[in-house]
């Protein structure tokens, strides 16, 4: 199989790369998921995330939005001493933040699912790059998604993070063509 080369060979890499990465989310928790990673990576490798995703699963409630905009100062502490995660004030501070905006936006269209595939028209943008190269680092529909997630309050959701976001989340196929898993998860859209 002729992966995409960021996989390299580590084994968490190819896992997610294999099974997750591109892959259409249309499971709120789920987006909820990666938008805490993908928040949490900023500024580090993901494969730093990778490593350190169930201790967030364990520090996060298992991602329930419900459970994590519930979490108080004392909770932030207690968080900044667990070193599953990456300690970061700021980050922790804007998962619990991003917790609460993603009830909001729950709240206002039903899912958070239906909010973020309306910024590209409910199905996923399939490009077509031939080289590792070609993959922009953000894209009009990212920087668009972006000031909206900010507009509602969001926090560490800048347009490259939100790209990264797209692409985990299925949202773009960023896959090179080489890949099969480009063709395998444009069958799994909804």
């Amino acid at each position: 199989m002729e992966r995409c080369p960021w996989s390299s060979n580590d084994p968490l890499y190819v896992q997610y790369h294999d099974y997750e990465w591109g892959v259409p989310v249309y499971d709120d928790r789920m987006h909820f998921e990666f938008l805490t990673l993908e928040s949490a990576q900023a500024g580090l490798s993901w494969l730093t995330i990778l490593r350190r995703r169930e201790g967030y699963r364990r520090a996060f409630a298992s991602f329930d939005p419900q459970v994590v905009a519930l979490y108080d100062a004392a909770k932030v502490e207690e968080l900044l001493q667990d070193s599953g995660i990456i300690r970061n004030r700021q980050k922790v501070e804007a998962a619990v933040n991003n917790a609460r905006r993603f009830l909001e936006v729950q709240q206002e269209f039903g899912s958070f699912t239906e909010y973020i595939w309306s910024f590209v028209g409910g199905k996923p943008i399939v490009n077509h790059f031939t080289e590792l190269s070609q993959l922009p680092a953000q894209t009009p529909e990212s920087v668009r998604l972006s000031k909206d997630l900010k507009r509602r309050g969001f926090k560490f959701v800048g347009p490259t993070t939100v790209y990264a976001h797209m692409q985990a989340a299925g949202l773009v196929n960023d896959h090179l063509v080489s890949c099969p898993r480009h063709g395998e998860v444009q069958g799994m859209v909804r």
